[in-house]
């Protein structure tokens, strides 16, 4: 049970829509998550896209 429960937590974390970038809030944090593993909202992402850097 204690398990499930750090499991529960650590989701509940990777799905705060918080981004890892520009620490803003966005609902394009965790669509860029479930489609590339990062947790970056829509405009860090293309800043990314564009500056790799």
């Amino acid at each position: 049970m204690i398990e499930d429960e750090d499991i529960t937590k650590k989701e509940d974390q990777d799905l705060d829509d918080i981004c890892d970038e520009c620490k803003n809030k966005d609902e394009s944090v965790s669509q860029n998550l479930i489609l590339t593993g990062y947790k970056i909202c829509k405009s860090c992402r293309v800043s990314k896209t564009i500056f790799p850097i």
